[in-house]
């Protein structure tokens, strides 16, 4: 059973630098001519912060995700390369 859960946790961090890199990679593609598709994509999110102020302490949660074309490729890749391994 172990096993099984740190499989979970090792795949989980495989999609994560997957999404991470493509991200980056598309963003930096973006200022590129012929790869300007890679940085197609869409953001969602909290637009505007949530503000909890307790008097003795502030927090603040906010949240947004940017996803590209870039970032599901490095997904995909990732997911494919977590299966070989």
């Amino acid at each position: 059973m172990a096993t099984r859960e740190k499989n979970i946790w090792i795949l989980l961090i495989f999609i994560l630098s997957g999404l991470v890199v493509g991200g980056l990679l598309g963003e930096l593609a973006s200022n590129v001519d012929f790869l300007w598709w890679l940085s197609y994509g869409q953001e969602f999110g909290l637009s505007d912060p949530i503000t909890l102020n307790l008097q003795v302490i502030t927090i603040t949660f906010g949240l947004m995700f940017k996803i590209n074309i870039a970032s599901i490729i490095g997904m995909t890749l990732a997911i494919f390369i977590y299966r070989k391994v």
